[in-house]
């Protein structure tokens, strides 16, 4: 039935498929020119360059169309290359070049912008027309860090304001103007700087002339080596393709194909890369003697580090010793290192950020389902018929997924925002529960409390899949919803229509963020949020199920390499007595099987004198984990610091061995999204001199320390972690292709896109009853410190910062600052700008005020991606009472209008 004709060729068609994508499918992408039309936007039709002549039988009469937006239909006859056709074309483009600057149509280079692509292809020599006034020809536009504009080269196709409004979903750019004096224009006629810019480069990308274009000229290519690898920054997993020029990165661009962003990617992504070369990279290693750094070989180092480190071991036992792994680094640096720690220094002491951040998300998730990763895939999105977001913020700390939600919010999806900030997504969303930070748990009960006496269940998913939901039900019956309601600050009635919308529809789709598991509760929210999903029967099918927006680049993979203290490679229990006997056999020594260290942990231990030694891996702990002067406390305390990293951190300043390591851009690897999607990271430019790959360090200090280990490179990494991590047996480096596979992956190379679905990795998806308790923070200081500050991410930053501090994103976000509403405000007679001194039973920072109705009154907010304000000085002990990720989300504390320096109480 699905059959066309290309120049009388019959060919079978895809269902929904345009002219343009079923004649280009066939022949090739240069079969038919275009100029409007670019892969990750919808078809628009304005250029009309893409026309073709089509007839419902052959030498039957046609019609001219555009291809674009022109469906294929059984026994349709196109023809892409009459002469009426050519001619069509040519006059199109001549219209066009006659308000086009001469001197950039006869292009002589050998890399030419889509117009002059076209011009070459459709065979224009001269054009017949009179030459027009070039009516943009206005002042270019370099008011921006990355942004350019010449609109002297614009040929109105729309093609920037469809990327803007249809990828990023910002609506910065439009058109003004009618007739011949229409014209694109940023916000209010603006400069890039003063718009409502993000800096995404969608429009960049999407421009065929370089009216838009950006300071790294990314679309001139000319002699450039193009290398895909994976963005470093955070969970979504961009694909990116870097141009590089003798050996150093000239720009960065989005692949269309990339099934993870398609075409798109932040500003972070696309242009936050010269900190890879920036003159503060570390070049050597470092040993602190006398209080002062000084450079050493790597010999040198190794050396020192083994004997003091054996010296430690001999003296005080193996778990004297610990390690931090990084979720910044690949799969197999972090396997490495769990590795090292276990075979070589013989202690379970591993963690890794995932501890500070997603911890009780793999706690509440295996508890409730078996496995704590994502259900689904973030291209179920265009199946889904609610979109339920709680306690986070991907417009800004996971742009690209960020974006993808609002395009459908901004479409009319269902969408059900829980978040004490009034975030971007909160403005498109159909219901926003803006409730009290800390209560989480107290409004989902809520939710669970309306779907049950609304007798709005999935009573045959329950029965067939899951267990303990009779005694999970009694007990949210019990619930008083009126004392919840003035606990989370929610409207009962509010909570009530959303709870039905997320029941109601077909699909609901849920995502979480730190908001979540950044809590005393964090895991019984996570707990809660399967119950949720489990008892509307939201597992398992497409656009449902839980998922986990996860922070750091690696932090999937980082836990599934084993770089936590109670599970080793595979999440498997290391005091099982069959586990540990595996694992031994695996390695050849034996390891330990009692429970080692998480980081708040280290600290405790570091203070009491019992942990002696650690090693850091690309983790800044003194400006980004809480209480920074306990910290700093126990890593005084140590005998022996080891720091890997990129730059002089704060937590680097304190080491006592520096060892300089090398960026994403030069190594190779695997990272796992948030989507359990496994890529290749693959090096770019050569490390920079007399730095090392994580992973080639820690194999030379397995060597240096008497154990066997293989070279480092991730092929042969793969090879050994496929043996022994279970979803990861079909794994292989030259099998995973330009888009990686999902895990778990079957030994037979084949992946997985929906987990549950044929029942939970635990036998019976489990219920859960989490009571609602009051946070420590709040019990004991709420009198004396009564506002809540909640901590947050800006779209410009990363984590500390020490990456995005050194590129042009410093430009557009210089510092971080403090929001507050305005009754707060002027209660506390601060205004927009004025520094404000936030103090909390650990210390007080002062911190520039921006007043918003983005919080409600007595909460605050603010970020620490700026080590000169250190906002986690302030920030305290508390931690999730099962996982121990630290409470960031719930700080008690007072303000004034600021008198002096930060001061630590």
């Amino acid at each position: 039935m699905n059959t066309a004709f290309i120049n009388n060729k019959p060919y079978t068609f895809n269902t929904g498929e345009s002219i343009l994508a079923f004649v280009r499918r066939i022949e090739g992408e240069k079969s038919i020119p275009t100029l409007c039309d670019a892969p990750n936007l919808e078809a628009f039709g304005s250029c009309r360059v893409c026309s073709v002549e089509v007839a419902f039988e052959k030498d039957g009469k046609t019609k001219t169309v555009a291809s674009c937006h022109t469906p294929v239909t059984t026994n349709l006859h196109i023809y892409h290359n009459t002469n009426s056709i050519l001619e069509l074309r040519k006059n199109i483009i001549e219209l066009v070049l006659t308000d086009y600057p001469t001197d950039l149509i006869n292009n002589k280079t050998k890399e030419k912008n889509e117009l002059q692509q076209v011009v070459e292809a459709v065979g224009i020599k001269k054009i017949r027309y009179p030459k027009g006034a070039n009516h943009f020809r206005i002042e270019s536009d370099e008011s921006h860090p990355y942004m350019r504009s010449d609109f002297s080269k614009c040929i109105n196709c729309f093609r920037c304001i469809r990327a803007c409004d249809e990828v990023q979903g910002e609506m910065v750019l439009s058109m003004a103007g009618r007739g011949f004096e229409a014209h694109v224009v940023k916000g209010f006629n603006q400069s890039f700087m003063d718009s409502d810019c993000v800096s995404c480069g969608a429009c960049a990308q999407a421009c065929p002339t370089g009216a838009i274009s950006d300071v790294f000229e990314s679309k001139n290519l000319e002699n450039a080596k193009i290398t895909r690898t994976i963005c470093t920054y955070c969970g979504v997993g961009c694909n990116l393709e870097v141009a590089t020029l003798n050996g150093k990165i000239k720009s960065i661009q989005a692949p269309y194909n990339a099934e993870v962003n398609q075409g798109h990617t932040c500003l972070k992504g696309r242009y936050a890369f010269k900190f890879y070369d920036h003159p503060d990279r570390l070049k050597t290693p470092l040993i602190k003697k006398d209080g002062i750094f000084k450079e050493v070989s790597w010999n040198e180092a190794y050396d020192f580090i083994s004997s003091r480190l054996e010296k430690i071991k001999s003296e005080n036992g193996a778990d004297a010793i610990a390690g931090i792994s990084s979720a910044r680094t690949p799969n197999e640096e972090n396997y490495l290192m769990q590795k090292f720690m276990r075979a070589v220094i013989g202690t379970n002491n591993i963690d890794c950020c995932a501890r500070v951040c997603h911890s009780p998300t793999a706690l509440g998730m295996q508890k409730t389902f078996g496995t704590g990763a994502a259900t689904n895939s973030i291209s179920e999105l265009e199946f889904t018929d609610c979109i339920f977001v709680v306690g986070a913020n991907p417009t800004n700390a996971h742009p690209v997924t960020g974006a993808k939600i609002k395009q459908k919010l901004m479409k009319g999806t269902v969408g059900i925002v829980v978040d004490p900030r009034k975030t971007q997504l909160a403005k498109y969303a159909t219901y926003h529960l803006q409730l009290k930070p800390g209560t989480n748990v107290a409004l989902l009960n809520m939710m669970l409390y309306f779907i049950i006496t609304e007798n709005m269940e999935d009573k045959e998913f329950i029965a067939k899949y899951c267990e303990g939901f009779e005694e999970m039900k009694n007990e949210i019956l019990r619930l008083d919803i009126s004392q919840l309601e003035k606990i989370t600050g929610v409207d009962k009635n509010l909570v009530k229509q959303a709870a039905i919308a997320y029941a109601k529809a077909n699909a609901a789709m849920e995502f979480h963020g730190l908001g979540v598991t950044e809590h005393y509760q964090g895991t019984y929210t996570v707990q809660l949020l399967a119950d949720l999903a489990m008892i509307t029967g939201n597992v398992g099918k497409k656009g449902a199920g839980v998922n986990p927006l996860r922070g750091q680049n690696n932090v999937q993979g980082a836990a599934d390499m084993g770089a936590q203290p109670h599970q080793g490679a595979g999440y498997l229990d290391v005091t099982d007595a069959s586990i540990n006997k595996k694992y031994n056999q695996f390695y050849g020594v034996e390891v330990p099987s009692n429970i080692g260290y998480k980081i708040p942990e280290m600290f405790d231990a570091a203070i009491d004198g019992k942990l002696k030694a650690l090693w850091v891996i690309g983790e800044d702990v003194v400006q980004t984990d809480p209480n920074t002067q306990k910290v700093m406390k126990a890593l005084k305390n140590l005998d022996l610091l080891v720091v890997s990293e990129l730059f002089m951190t704060e937590t680097a300043k304190l080491a006592t061995v520096i060892l300089p390591a090398s960026s994403f851009l030069e190594k190779e690897g695997t990272f796992t999204n948030g989507e359990r999607r496994i890529q290749r990271v693959q090096k770019v430019v050569e490390p920079l001199e007399n730095t090392k790959p994580d992973g080639q360090i820690i194999v030379e200090m397995m060597r240096k320390m008497g154990y066997n280990q293989c070279d480092y490179t991730a092929e042969n990494m793969l090879k050994e972690i496929s043996q022994i991590v279970p979803f990861f047996a079909g794994v292989k480096w030259d099998e995973l292709g330009i888009n990686g596979k999902q895990w778990p992956v079957k030994a037979d190379g084949s992946d997985t896109e929906i987990l549950h679905k044929d029942g939970f990795v635990r036998g019976k998806g489990k219920f859960y009853y989490c009571e609602y308790e009051e946070s420590n923070e709040v019990k004991t200081n709420s009198k004396d410190y009564p506002y809540i500050i909640t901590t947050n991410r800006e779209l410009e930053h990363y984590n500390c910062g020490a990456m995005t501090r050194r590129t042009g994103n410093v430009e557009i976000v210089t510092e971080d600052f403090l929001l507050i509403n305005p009754t707060d405000a002027e209660k506390n007679y601060i205004h927009d700008g004025d520094l404000v001194c936030v103090e909390s039973p650990r210390g007080k920072v002062d911190i520039k005020a921006k007043i918003t109705d983005e919080v409600k009154q007595g909460i605050l907010s603010s970020t620490f991606h700026f080590p000169e304000i250190m906002l986690n000085n302030i920030t305290s002990n508390e931690h999730d009472s099962e996982a121990m990720c630290p409470e960031y989300k719930v700080v008690s504390c007072r303000i004034r209008k600021s008198r002096g320096k930060n001061l630590v109480v």
